[in-house]
């Protein structure tokens, strides 16, 4: 079995007709288009979530990074 779901959009009936005239294959267009948004969605909240990461390093002291690093280096 296919672990698909249907996705229904209304568009124009004039949309429509050209999209059957041309030979366009609508469900493959949305599909790719979703696929793409889904993508950019991802990026963006990593964007996001890495810049929030930053602004938190910011405020720790490098020298406590760098002590942190070495111990975690010295232990293994």
């Amino acid at each position: 079995m296919s672990n698909q779901t249907t996705v229904c959009a209304k568009i124009p009936a004039d949309l429509k007709k050209k999209l059957i005239e041309l030979d366009i294959n609508a469900s493959a267009i949305m599909r790719e288009a979703l696929k793409s948004e889904v993508k950019r969605k991802e990026k963006e909240r990593l964007r996001q979530l890495a810049e929030e990461a930053g602004q938190i390093l910011q405020k720790i002291p490098a020298e406590e990074i760098v002590e942190s690093i070495r111990a975690s280096r010295d232990s293994r």
